[in-house]
């Protein structure tokens, strides 16, 4: 008698005649066979473990190369160029406040009077070619260069023509002087705070996007290590040996990653944060009261310039127009002063901001004794209290300047090196990210190499 055999499954039905199976369907047919058995399983299951150790390591390099770029931006390029469109805005203001100083002197302008005016055209003529190679073309900020460079040869005509009917008695000079106070008030300076805040909006851009933790490589780099903790106890349970070399070295080769991962962009994030609190936070204040400062002299010497030709009417009186603009500078330079000091974090940066600070009170007890002659009608004295050397307000507004100057030097150094240690601590971690993924891969396929050597 024959006896026909009963155990496993029945054998899949033939293909109808003429019909060929696709290679995917084979495939599959061959991965549901071999993954009854034990080496299969095995081999299915070092697949996916050696992929996601992969899958960690290229995402880490792709996610850390992204921040470590914009920590460089940070560095090398928004700041900077922030830092660039401040000075353009500076030395315009500058170059108007020297240009009005030596309006008052009139014939006896001085030979370096004259030569801070042209230095300030020159640094700001300067500066724009150094923004524009800087901008993205076709950007706003590009738009507004070039609206800079237009202006600015206009400014220049006026003030020469405001210089030589001076010097030759003409009061039609004041006029001139005022138009060209007016196209840096209300063309130029706006322009060049819109060139500013640009290039501020672009860096802030780069700290959002350098700073993020990079939380799918973390997600990844935990579940590979998960997934390697499984797959050894799975071999331990089915072995009974404690350790397999190859799992053991990809083991360590994730965990250094996911470490490395964790502690570079947590030093990162650390100082990149204090570049942004203590540094950018600080020159964006002292900047502020810079300008602030140099507008509180301008409008201080344009009201002995104007002599009452422009007034404006305050709570129901008529006031001097230049005043009253320098008054307001000078609130906001004190409002400045006492955000820089709170700022500072510390001595080095609090002294010249304290300094700074100090003569600001005595420029506003100048000022008022210099306006007291003028409205009583001594003006050759006002002027002097003005534009006179000791004791006029001109040295306090140097003295002012010239701290300034010192504090946004130590901030700008204490911004170059926190922002320095936040590039440098994700440096080498996109290509070690990648190299440690591929030796994990690599130390995962040793390993069940291994223990499927032991089934032949």
């Amino acid at each position: 008698m024959t006896h026909t055999a009963t155990s496993g499954a029945p054998p899949a039905p033939p293909p109808p005649p003429g019909t060929r199976r696709t290679a995917f369907a084979e495939g599959a047919d061959r991965l549901r066979a071999a993954a009854t058995t034990e080496p299969g399983r095995l081999r299915v299951v070092g697949a996916v473990v050696a992929l996601l150790v992969v899958a960690f390591g290229a995402v880490t390099a792709w996610q850390t190369a992204g921040r470590a770029a914009a920590a460089d931006d940070v560095l090398t390029g928004s700041q900077p160029l922030s830092s660039e469109a401040a000075d353009i805005y500076r030395s315009l203001a500058d170059a108007n406040t020297a240009a009005s100083s030596g309006f008052l002197a009139g014939g006896q302008e001085t030979e370096a009077a004259r030569e801070r005016y042209e230095e300030d055209i020159r640094t700001a003529a300067a500066k724009l070619v150094t923004a524009a190679a800087g901008s993205e073309p076709g950007s706003p900020a590009t738009a507004t260069i070039t609206e800079l460079n237009r202006l600015l040869p206009q400014y220049k005509g006026l003030i020469e023509r405001a210089r030589t009917y001076n010097r030759q008695g003409f009061p039609v000079g004041g006029a001139y002087l005022r138009h060209a106070n007016a196209t840096m008030q209300d063309e130029m300076l706006p322009a060049a705070q819109e060139l500013y805040e640009s290039e501020n909006r672009r860096l802030r851009g780069d700290y959002a996007e350098a700073m993020p933790y990079p939380w799918a490589a973390l997600a990844l780099g935990v579940l590979a290590l998960a997934a390697l903790a499984l797959l050894q106890r799975r071999t331990y349970l089915r072995t009974n040996r404690v350790l397999n070399p190859g799992l053991v070295a990809a083991t360590a080769a994730v965990t250094v990653a996911l470490a490395w991962l964790v502690a570079g962009h947590s030093l990162a994030r650390a100082h990149l944060g204090d570049s942004r609190d203590h540094g950018v936070r600080s020159l964006d204040v002292l900047h502020d009261a810079r300008v602030a400062s140099l507008k509180a002299r301008g409008n201080e010497n344009l009201t002995l310039v104007a002599r009452g030709a422009e007034t404006r009417k305050a709570g129901g009186t008529t006031y001097d127009a230049y005043d009253l603009d320098y008054r307001r500078e000078m609130d906001v330079l004190s409002a400045r002063l006492a955000d820089a000091a709170r700022l500072a974090d510390d001595r080095a940066g609090r002294r010249p901001v304290t300094a700074a600070a100090g003569n600001t009170a005595r420029w506003r007890e100048r000022h008022a004794a210099a306006r007291a002659q003028d409205e009583n009608g001594n003006y050759r004295q006002a002027l002097e209290k003005v534009i006179g050397g000791e004791g006029a307000t001109g040295e306090c507004f140097d003295n002012v300047d010239a701290h300034l100057a010192a504090a946004l030097d130590h901030e700008e150094s204490e911004f170059a090196r926190a922002a320095e240690a936040g590039r440098d601590a994700l440096a080498g971690l996109p290509a070690g990210a990648a190299v440690l993924g591929v030796l994990g891969a690599a130390g995962v396929v040793l390993g069940i190499g291994r223990r499927l050597s032991e089934y032949r």
